[in-house]
């Protein structure tokens, strides 16, 4: 289990990604709920994603954000670029993130922008693959962010130096 980011010390901003109004057939008629994904940054390499589920929008919201601040990570940046390229998968939804050169920007569509933004990504680009699902999308570019690595990480991990890893 990852060390739990308190998401009260952070000055994070929300944005909502996707509502969807959702039925329920009874034998009653429909009922009708809303679902809605949300996805919480502060700009300075902490972002979370949500999902809240209700009968009204508000409530729904609030659910979300309180289910993405449960669900931080941290991404490790090198300048305004992340460390290496990154497959992330969330059902069938397929994101590969990759590092841009300075002053490129973001170059990504949909939540998948949202997501880099929100994390305070500044030059990185992104390609979704298989599903175009908003949701989907947004969570596999937030597990895609949490399989980064920092050199220094590998370098712990494999028992190396950078030079030995670098060539």
């Amino acid at each position: 289990m990852r060390n739990m980011i308190d998401a009260s010390k952070l000055d994070l901003k929300e944005s909502i990604v996707n509502i969807r109004r959702v039925a329920k057939v009874v034998k009653g008629g429909k009922n009708f709920r809303f679902s809605v994904t949300v996805v919480i940054g502060d700009g300075e390499g902490h972002v979370g994603c949500g999902l809240g589920k209700a009968q009204e929008i508000p409530e729904a919201v609030r659910k979300a954000i309180e289910d993405a601040k449960k669900n931080l990570i941290f991404v490790p940046m090198v300048g305004t670029t992340i460390p290496h390229r990154s497959l992330g998968i969330f059902g069938a939804g397929r994101v590969l993130i990759m590092p841009a050169a300075q002053g490129a920007g973001v170059i990504a569509g949909g939540s998948v922008r949202t997501v880099l933004e929100h994390a305070g990504l500044k030059d990185v680009r992104a390609k979704s693959i298989g599903s175009n699902n908003n949701g989907n999308m947004a969570y596999a570019t937030v597990e895609g962010l949490r399989n980064l690595k920092t050199l220094d990480q590998v370098c712990r991990l494999r028992g190396k130096t950078k030079e030995e890893i670098l060539g």
